[in-house]
């Protein structure tokens, strides 16, 4: 059999110009006179859906009838690289099933903003968790040789404007948050496939940026599969071709192919580059051929028990005064909200799973023969608050020994294709919980959301459950955990700020017309709440148990390493309580003095143990350059700087049992790059600058009136300029003030620049 690089040879231009598109919404072309066939791709990440080939995009026409699990702002806060990777495991087995080679996932962009429409197909505020948990997910699918699409390659994160909006963000802050996660799936995960997102960055639309699509990502990452576009992202198609984007899709009936065409025959495209194209994707589609395999089984009701018990893993319990979780089959329970009999439990649009079986919370208590009195309490058609609803749930509230409200974001709420405006849940269901909690004070909240929300009632729920997008077994998973089957184990993969105003990009967010400025740079989510000390709902990583843990023994390998060694460190976790529990271990590392604005501390390390009650275990993590490096705008390359770095284990960014330090040498040397703009503070900052410029600086003191005749000075002058501020002066000025100040020519400044250049 020829392989794809005797393919593309043996083909005209004209047909190789035809695969740079998809024949269709979910297919890609062949070529039959050479035997080359066409693929199906579907949406995922957290199900298959997969449509006819009359199907569009956003889901309108429904898909086949499949499984969702748990969205990725559920699987995320599972904090749980196993339970990603068996998701990943089982969607590659379905696609194998259905013969749909690859699977439009994961969604990896960084929640930048609780407002952000896509934020509960989205992993995590930090991108070392949606790395990590990203890489799991994808060698999951992988494993099945079912190629993924990474998505969306860069900076794409809001959907207002998406198809023109400029995301202008600095150099340092793209490295550092918003490129490291796709950097991970790239070079650990081994990604089949990229998706282009669909805004611009930084001036060039996504799917004709070479630095993005081949600089960076082929070059740096060592990416060797193919990058597609979003549906419709495509703007300039011959500039693609050689920026790095393989295959445009959906289909443009045949006008871009064209086009391309047109530049190759005029001489403004090398053809190579189409034959790059080419072969990239028959290289990944062949893949998928030499390991199809159709007869793959589908058991649909054992995914939906699975989707169940992973789901139950993801809950993060919030809140849990006087221990009124778990609840008890005696409890005189009511069960108050729409959402329990008819869960929210996945977002909108293209991710859209049309499920074959749900299972509601209160479908879930009636199969287990749980007592419980049900009142809807609110309308999901309507944030107008129905006084009928109202009072039926007072009277079952008033009448039960616990509530348990459901409540949370209808659909039109989030969703893909538009922005929330606000964080709050619809007004009736925030009257309601008020209302209920003062004829009840045993209250206990369960919200369906799939980003943050504002609580106002937060003070007056004694139980609070973060439940996120669960996936169709949704009531199972809920019920397991209130009724303690299941200890709860998820923690928050972001931070729940208590209003909106309070978070990072409030002020910039959505952009102005068609530019959208970062404004907040590197203090994404977590990173600015801690370093301004803000007082959050919940803080990230956070999350409760049923059972409580204690941390010892906080040992590191070393106390100092160079830059190019690792560290290892090691931390006892017990469970003290008298119920087995999952505990996640999370490691941050905090620069103790920079010359950078850098956060508090950040996420280097998580680890999740399960601990038997009295049962102690030894976790361990191994900390590299990166764990201690940002990105230095100057070699434009990852650098630590020489200085002492805090190792912080604890169970959320706020929440550290442990801290120990270690210092941390760099090993590489910045060249200086002095002029006579630069000033003395910064140069006697510089060893070798120090050292050359000791004997000026000395004359410099003398011309401000330091050093010889200090006690001449009047009382008057001492007044007029204080010591502190000689020297403030001294240190903010020039070298060019040294032929203004102290006699030295310009030849003079010159060589002694020269000596610290050198």
């Amino acid at each position: 059999m020829p392989t794809p690089k005797e393919l593309v040879a043996m083909m005209t231009l004209e047909e190789k110009c035809s695969l740079l598109s998809g024949a269709d919404f979910w297919h890609t072309r062949g070529v039959e006179r050479l035997g080359v066939k066409g693929v199906m791709v579907s949406d995922g990440p957290h199900g298959l859906r997969k449509q006819d080939d009359q199907g569009d995009h956003l889901g309108i026409n429904d898909s086949i009838k499949a499984v969702c699990f748990p969205a990725a702002c559920a699987s995320t806060a599972s904090f749980d690289r196993a339970l990603v990777r068996k998701i990943g495991e089982t969607i590659g087995d379905q696609c194998q099933h259905e013969q749909v080679a690859v699977n439009l996932g994961p969604a990896i962009n960084i929640k930048r903003s609780p407002l952000c429409g896509r934020n509960f197909e989205y992993m995590s505020e930090d991108p070392y968790l949606a790395g990590e948990m990203a890489v799991d997910l994808i060698q999951g699918v992988q494993s099945k040789n079912i190629g993924v699409s990474v998505k969306h390659f860069a900076a794409n994160d809001q959907e207002h404007r998406r198809m023109s909006s400029d995301s202008v963000v600095d150099e340092r802050t793209l490295r550092e948050i918003y490129l490291p996660a796709f950097e991970a799936a790239a070079k650990r995960g081994k990604a089949w496939t990229f998706m282009c997102s669909y805004n611009k960055l930084n001036g060039e639309y996504a799917s004709q940026h070479k630095w993005l699509l081949t600089d960076v990502l082929r070059g740096e990452w060592g990416f060797d599969g193919y990058v597609m576009s979003d549906w419709g992202a495509v703007s300039d198609r011959v500039k693609g071709v050689p920026a790095g984007l393989d295959l445009e899709m959906p289909s443009s009936g045949g006008q871009n192919d064209a086009l391309v065409v047109q530049a190759v025959r005029e001489g403004r495209l090398d053809e190579k580059y189409v034959d790059l194209c080419v072969e990239r994707m028959l290289t990944i589609h062949q893949r998928y051929f030499d390991h199809a395999k159709p007869e793959t089984p589908w058991d649909q009701e054992a995914d939906h028990e699975l989707a169940g018990k992973l789901a139950a893993e993801c809950m993060v319990l919030l809140k849990n005064e006087g221990n009124i979780l778990p609840l008890k089959k005696g409890d005189k329970l009511a069960v108050i909200g729409e959402f329990a009999k008819k869960p929210r439990f996945q977002g909108g649009g293209s991710s859209h799973i049309n499920c074959f079986k749900v299972t509601s919370l209160l479908d879930a208590l009636d199969a287990a023969g749980d007592a419980y009195t049900y009142a809807q309490g609110y309308s999901l058609k309507s944030e107008d608050i129905d006084a009928a609803l109202t009072q039926e749930a007072l009277d079952a509230a008033k009448a039960a020994e616990k509530v348990l409200i459901v409540a949370g974001l209808p659909d039109s709420f989030e969703s893909e294709g538009y922005d929330r405006t606000h964080m709050r849940i619809p007004a009736n269901q925030n009257a309601l919980i008020e209302a209920v909690a003062a004829v009840n004070p045993n209250v206990i909240v369960l919200l369906y959301n799939g980003s943050p929300v504002e609580m106002p009632w937060v003070d007056q729920a004694k139980g609070l459950i973060e439940g996120y997008l669960a996936g169709q077994n949704v009531g199972a998973a809920n019920r397991a955990v209130l009724f303690g089957e299941v200890n709860p184990s998820g923690r928050l993969p972001e931070t729940m700020p208590r209003r909106l105003e309070d978070t990072p990009c409030y002020l910039s967010y959505g952009g102005e017309g068609n530019t959208a400025v970062y404004n907040e740079g590197v203090f994404v989510g977590y990173r600015y709440y801690d370093k301004k000390k803000m007082d959050v709902l919940f803080p990230f990583g956070f999350g409760l148990s049923y059972t409580t843990f204690a941390y010892s023994n906080l040992v590191l390998s070393a106390e100092k390493i160079l830059d190019t060694e690792t560290l290892t460190v090691s931390v006892d976790v017990k469970n003290t309580g008298k119920v087995a529990g999952k505990e996640v271990v999370q490691l941050y590392v905090g620069d103790r003095e920079s010359s950078v604005f850098r956060p508090v501390r950040e996420l280097k390390g998580f680890e999740k143990v399960e601990l038997a009650p009295g049962e102690t275990k030894t976790v361990s993590f191994t900390l590299d350059k990166r764990s201690f490096a940002y990105w230095n705008t100057e070699i434009h390359d990852w650098y630590v700087e020489t200085g002492l770095f805090d190792i912080a284990v604890g169970s959320s960014s706020r929440d550290i049992a442990l801290c120990a330090a270690v210092t941390v040498e760099s090993t590489v040397c910045i060249p200086a790059h002095f002029d006579e703009n630069s000033i003395f503070m910064d140069i006697m900052a510089n060893p070798k600058g120090a050292a050359v410029m000791k004997a000026a600086m000395q004359q410099m003191q003398s011309a401000f009136g330091g050093g010889e005749g200090e006690e001449n000075k009047s009382e008057a002058a001492s007044e007029a300029i204080s010591d502190e501020m000689n020297m403030a002066m001294m240190n903010y000025m020039p070298l060019r003030a040294m032929v203004s100040f102290s006699g030295v020519s310009r030849e003079q400044l010159q060589a002694l620049l020269d000596q610290i250049n050198a």
